[in-house]
């Protein structure tokens, strides 16, 4: 019967009352949902790192304009280096946490040096041969990190995933060019095929630990045509069984030396049919043995076992002539050990020595296997169970597979709780740490502006401006009052030019013309009618040309009022536009509301000042088309004999057009105050609302106070620059505060 040796360090499994496939079952969905918490912390972490670099980018910027030495020296004392960089490591960590959870199988991993008969083990449990998982007698046999699924269902066959030609140069050559010193590392495919590559640097020359590694690179360079293609290829690939070896192996099962597509190739995964049935959703991973020289081995190690395995399997052979705990034994222990800080390795690892039979090619080595178990103490080895299992024994090795499951089953919900656990309480002391940070920062600029007491000043200024602008705008009223009837200059000299143009161009046709189209249209009175209309409108038209002068009459009043809202009023500073622009400025900057509960009738005001105009066709058109009546065939009085000539229609077209034209001249002369009038009016309704109703002087006070540093400025600003500073300063940390809550930060209750 095979011998079974095994120590598990302080663990007893409970009897089991459900199927250990159905545990894991129910393992893996009790993960799915703290995943998701997960997802949504660090989505939070990510806002929190980006509202603390905007407040620690205030921060440096305050420290290049303050004049305050104190303030200064307070803001330097605030540490936000040290959390963002905390932030980071919690970020990977939390990363790694959620990739335990989101996979759906639970994985044991496999790690060892090369021909410790970790591949034997793999061949056992899986039921592989070594066309699929290689194994060997010469030197390293496996270059790619392999993970094995059960599936009862189907032939086995293997999905690769090959590196990219950005991360093949960033993650597998880059690194070979910064340890051994070899110069600028290629940026693409083709420079590292062509170039040679440099020697190694003298000081280094000679050293065997950089010869090897050069020769682990040169192994890239010198046979890249065979893998280069599969660079391009794209992943995953799907191949058969048989094919398997030719991706994850480094030779033949003769040991030739033919293999290179595993240097293209960053993962392969295997699908196969495991001896063992009641594995559930069990998933082994396949690490290349370490002990090699290549670079990034030890890196990608720490990086599966942080995310990718729950449990992970040391498989040590001793040699049967005698054997002791190595450096590089304790220092394997180590490098795994550094995959998680938050759980130690001892929860979650087993030891496995591979028992040789006496009758193997290797020899008996039980009595080696017995005496390195019982001195892993004092190596500090700390592991979960100890195993002495023969390796290349299907018995003792689906015993070993049962004692790993049963403890995974039992166990892993505990390990995934305490590793949770430990990440949520290093987040909970990050929040605690940024709290700490920002109360400092709230303190930073002190509780409150020295000068703060601005409101009396205010008030002063205030009413003087009040006084200045009430008794501006009554006298620039009163002024327009005095010259409201009076005609306004520049809608007089425009009508004058009206109805100067209209006497000289009348636009009646000559004799000739009369002639012509008595001839087109069957007789002089058609003719007559239709330059009657043509007449009337053109005489019409003249008149268009005083809506120029009516709307500069009104821009030239609106200027005044701006004159003394920038003068005695101070505002000025607010805009730069003058006339129609500056109210309508004004009026946008004044809030809708002042008083709460109450539309502004300050901006009210300002906008029925900025949006009133006057027109020609508003004011006056109506008045002037009465007089145009009988220059309008169907209500003409003046008509033609019965037997008209050429010279008589001439002759009623002057006739009819004089006399409209002085009509409309009597009509504008009693027309020419109105421009005068319309401004009072409206300068004296603008007056009203700004200064004379209701609540207005509140309103007033309330927007200067809001404008006071531009209005005042030489009173003002260097305090309001100070205040809005400060004001700036505490808002940010508000934004850093509430990305900042235990309740954004906590996954696990």
């Amino acid at each position: 019967m095979a011998r079974l040796a095994l120590r598990l360090t302080a663990i007893t499994f409970a009897p089991i009352f459900m199927k250990r496939t159905e545990q894991i079952v129910s393992i893996l969905s009790q993960r799915r949902p703290l995943a998701e918490q997960i997802q949504t912390v660090e989505v939070n972490l990510q806002n929190l790192a980006a509202t603390l670099g905007h407040l620690d980018e205030r921060r440096r910027t305050l420290l290049s304009k303050l004049e305050d030495s104190s303030a200064c020296g307070s803001l330097r004392e605030i540490d936000f280096t040290t959390v963002q960089e905390e932030i980071k490591r919690e970020a990977q960590s939390l990363d790694k946490l959620k990739a335990r959870f989101t996979r759906n199988t639970l994985n044991i991993g496999v790690v060892g040096r090369a021909r410790q008969g970790k591949s034997r083990l793999l061949q056992s449990l899986t039921g592989l041969s070594s066309s699929e998982i290689p194994d060997g007698d010469r030197q390293h046999c496996t270059g790619v990190r392999s993970t094995i699924h059960h599936n009862s269902d189907i032939k086995p066959y293997g999905d690769v995933w090959f590196y990219t030609e950005f991360s093949f140069l960033e993650e597998v050559i880059a690194p070979y060019y910064e340890k051994l010193k070899l110069g600028a590392k290629p940026t693409n495919l083709e420079t590292f095929a062509r170039q040679p590559l440099l020697p190694l640097p003298k000081d280094v020359q000679g050293r065997a630990v950089e010869g090897a590694m050069y020769e682990h690179l040169k192994k890239y360079h010198t046979n890249f045509d065979q893998y280069s293609a599969l660079l391009k290829a794209p992943s995953p690939k799907r191949i058969a069984r048989e094919q398997i070896r030719e991706y994850v192996a480094q030779d033949t099962p003769d040991g030739q030396r033919i293999y290179f597509n595993y240097l293209a190739v960053r993962e392969v995964k295997i699908t196969c049919n495991f001896p063992n049935q009641d594995v559930g959703q069990i998933a082994l991973v396949d690490m290349p043995g370490l002990g090699d020289t290549g670079i990034g081995d030890t890196e990608r190690l720490v990086k599966t076992l942080g995310q990718d395995v729950d449990v992970v399997l040391f498989v040590r052979m001793p040699k049967p002539t005698g054997d002791y705990w190595a450096d590089y034994d304790v220092q394997l222990y180590d490098t795994a050990q550094g995959a998680l800080i938050d759980l130690p390795i001892s929860l979650w690892s087993f030891l496995v020595l591979n028992r040789t039979a006496p009758g193997s090619k290797y020899g008996d080595n039980w009595g080696n296997c017995q005496e390195l178990n019982e001195s892993l103490k004092e190596k500090h080895i700390e592991v979960a169970g100890q195993l002495i299992t023969n390796c290349a024994d299907l018995q003792e090795t689906s015993s070993l597979l049962d004692l790993i499951l049963n403890y995974m089953a039992e166990e892993i919900n505990t390990l995934d709780r305490k590793y949770a656990s430990a990440c949520q309480e290093r987040i909970l002391d990050l929040h605690r740490s940024i709290e700490i940070e920002l109360s400092k920062a709230r303190m930073a600029l002190g509780d409150s502006v020295q000068g703060e007491d601005w409101f009396p000043l205010f008030l002063q200024l205030f009413e003087q401006l009040w006084d200045n602008l009430a008794s501006g705008l009554d006298d620039l009223l009163d002024e327009l009052r005095e010259q409201k009837d009076f005609p306004d200059m520049d809608f007089k000299q425009k009508v004058d030019e009206a109805l100067n143009t209209a006497k000289e161009d009348t636009g009646i046709p000559s004799l000739e013309a009369i002639e012509k189209k008595d001839s087109g249209l069957g007789g002089l009175p058609n003719a007559y009618y239709a330059y009657m209309n043509e007449v009337r409108a053109h005489l019409s038209q003249q008149f268009l040309l005083v809506d120029e002068a009516l709307k500069r009459g009104l821009e030239r009043v609106k200027s005044q009022v701006t004159s003394v809202l920038v003068g005695e009023g101070k505002l000025g500073t607010l805009a730069e536009e003058r006339g129609t622009e500056f109210l309508r400025v004004i009026a946008n900057q004044i809030p809708q509301q002042l008083i709460p509960g109450q539309s502004s009738r300050l901006k009210h005001g300002f906008h029925i000042l900025a949006d009133f105009t006057l027109s020609y066709r508003g004011l006056i058109q109506h008045r002037i088309r009465q007089h145009l009546d009988d220059l309008t065939p169907n209500t003409t009085e003046l008509q033609l004999s019965d037997s008209p000539t050429v010279q008589e229609v001439a002759d009623c077209l002057n006739t009819l057009h004089s006399e409209a034209l002085y009509k409309c001249r009597t009509a504008l002369d009693d027309l020419l105050a109105e421009p005068s009038q319309a401004a009072f009016a409206i300068v004296e309704e603008f007056c009203d609302r700004v200064l004379r109703a209701e609540g207005v002087k509140m309103e007033w006070q309330i927007f200067l106070q809001s404008v006071r540093s531009e209005v005042w400025n030489d009173h003002f600003k260097a305090l309001d620059e100070k205040t809005r500073t400060r004001t700036e300063w505490l808002s940010t940390i508000q934004q850093v505060a509430e990305a900042n809550t235990h309740e954004n930060l906590k996954f696990i209750n």
